[in-house]
């Protein structure tokens, strides 16, 4: 009765079981994996303006544009340009997530049975895009060394003639890694040399914790095809407004423009209201910024202030982004680590086979959790490993 695409397996795994007893048990759970902004930040100082850019009355006439009212895409093409990059909005296409973005570009590029690259360790989320859009993806490998990078070698290895895109999240969720000059440069000359689109990920460009200026946008440049993928879910910790974008560029924009407008007009995703209140939404993205990079910054300063009694732990190199991975002592798979954590002290990690890290040995804490919270749950945790 129903399509093979849709044919998972969506039985629970063990750490959701568990976290399912833990949670009927009524104790409490010290949430280490918390991606929700909305549980984490004070919106008062900028609820009133958001409120009144909703209910802004010009969202009460029809007038559809299937790439996105121009002032929201002017909106857009005002914040690439405060990062200092020149975007038009004609190389907007408005989108409802960056799910649906990326739907959008499996449609674009790819027949069905076409595949696409895409780094490991990474989310999860791109499994069920490709299935759903009957795309076959191909891992290729983020290695650390004193920082993360982009094995060449294993990406050069998995292109076939079926390739037809690769996949970058800039910075990467969970390692935190942004693409380097010199990596962007060698992604561009494969591109352009094997006839391949680039899509970047961008959600977590705004939140850098280093200095170095990696967090430059994929957009507004010239060479290889790019689609550049946002929206308010993070850079404005408003995910529940569904407002994302792709901004192309690059050799080809122009035909692919044109073919996406005809996919965006199909669907119409777009609804008035978010539409018209965009200019407010990014402007108050500011706010919620300096409060998540609170966060972010109390959490990453108690876990390395605790990490030197611990020497049988190591946390690995950041530069942008929500999480931290720790690495620890290898004594059963990441699994079972985290669920004796969650039984024992009442503390919800994510393994890092959620991730497709490639060896057990890996655990993902998010840095945007309330530090209350964080400094107890990071306590337990570090208590339960030493013992």
């Amino acid at each position: 009765m129903f399509a093979r695409r849709t044919d998972w397996n969506l039985a629970p795994n063990a750490l959701s079981l568990a976290l399912d007893r833990f949670r009927r048990s009524g104790r409490p759970i010290l949430d280490l994996t918390e991606s929700n902004p909305t549980r984490c930040l004070d919106y008062s100082a900028v609820q009133p303006a958001i409120l009144r850019a909703l209910a802004d009355p010009a969202a009460l006439s029809y007038s559809p544009d299937p790439c996105g009212l121009l002032s929201a895409r002017e909106a857009v093409a005002a914040y690439y340009a405060a990062r200092g990059a020149r975007i038009a909005p004609a190389d907007l296409i408005l989108t409802t997530s960056t799910s649906e973005a990326y739907s959008f570009l499996f449609r674009l590029l790819c027949d069905p049975g076409d595949e696409l690259l895409v780094p490991a360790p990474s989310y999860p989320l791109f499994e069920f895009l490709a299935d759903l859009q009957d795309v076959r993806l191909v891992p290729y490998s983020l290695i650390y060394d004193h920082g993360w990078q982009i094995d060449f070698h294993s990406l050069e290895h998995a292109l076939t003639p079926r390739s037809r895109a690769v996949v970058l999240v800039h910075p990467n969720n969970p390692t935190g890694s942004y693409v380097k000059p010199a990596e962007r440069e060698q992604l561009h000359a494969l591109a352009a040399a094997r006839h391949l689109a680039l899509i970047v990920d961008e959600v977590f460009l705004d939140y850098p914790l280093t200095a170095h200026g990696l967090e430059r946008t994929f957009a507004g440049r010239d060479g290889a095809l790019t689609f550049t993928l946002s929206g308010l879910s993070k850079i404005a910790a408003l995910p529940q407004m569904k407002v994302a974008w792709i901004a192309a560029g690059g050799a080809g924009k122009a035909d692919a423009l044109a073919r996406l407008e005809v996919i965006a007009d199909t669907f119409l995703s777009m609804n008035a209201p978010l539409q018209h209140a965009l200019p407010t939404l990014l402007d108050v993205r500011h706010a919620a910024r300096e409060q998540l990079s609170a966060n972010i910054g109390r959490n990453l300063a108690a876990l390395d202030a605790a990490l030197p009694a611990a020497p049988h732990l190591a946390r690995l190199e950041i530069e942008g982004g929500w999480y931290a991975v720790l690495r620890v002592p290898v004594t059963r798979t990441d699994e079972e680590l985290a669920i004796a954590l969650l039984q024992s002290e009442g503390v919800y990690v994510h393994p890092g086979h959620f991730y497709n890290f490639h060896a057990d040995g890996y655990l993902v804490l998010s840095l945007i959790t309330p530090p209350g919270i964080f400094a107890a749950g990071l306590a337990r945790l570090l208590a339960f490993l030493a013992s």
